[in-house]
């Protein structure tokens, strides 16, 4: 579970998120990422119902999701609102899949410090 401080519960953040945002898509995750004026990093996750019916597959991949972001955070910029949406591609995927194609995508808006951008190019 992400703590409270790094989740975005408000639907006005998400609108702000999707109005403003630089975003990137690949075949299974899209990401919108705006400047939120805090010191923390700040995610939400968005599923919809056309990637699975079922809430518990849509509930298991949230759970992933959220331990990747969890192992990527201290990675990242600070001060920023990531919006990450899930696309219907992503329920054959294995862990490991659904990271790599995280980090992609992270990648891809620069997300990424500059010092730790070494580190994780092996």
């Amino acid at each position: 579970m992400l703590s409270k401080e790094n989740r975005i519960n408000k639907d006005k953040d998400f609108d702000r998120a999707f109005k403003t945002g630089q975003s990137f898509y690949s075949q299974v995750l899209g990401v919108k990422v705006v400047k939120n004026n805090r010191s923390a990093n700040r995610f939400g996750i968005l599923i919809s119902t056309k990637v699975s019916k079922k809430a518990v597959v849509r509930n298991h991949l949230r759970r992933q999701i959220r331990e990747i972001i969890k192992q990527e955070e201290p990675k990242l910029k600070k001060g920023y609102d990531f919006v990450l949406i899930v696309l219907v591609g992503i329920i054959d995927k294995s862990f490991l899949d659904i990271q790599t194609s995280l980090r992609s995508v992270l990648a891809k808006v620069r997300a990424y410090s500059t010092a730790s951008t070494k580190t994780t190019t092996k």
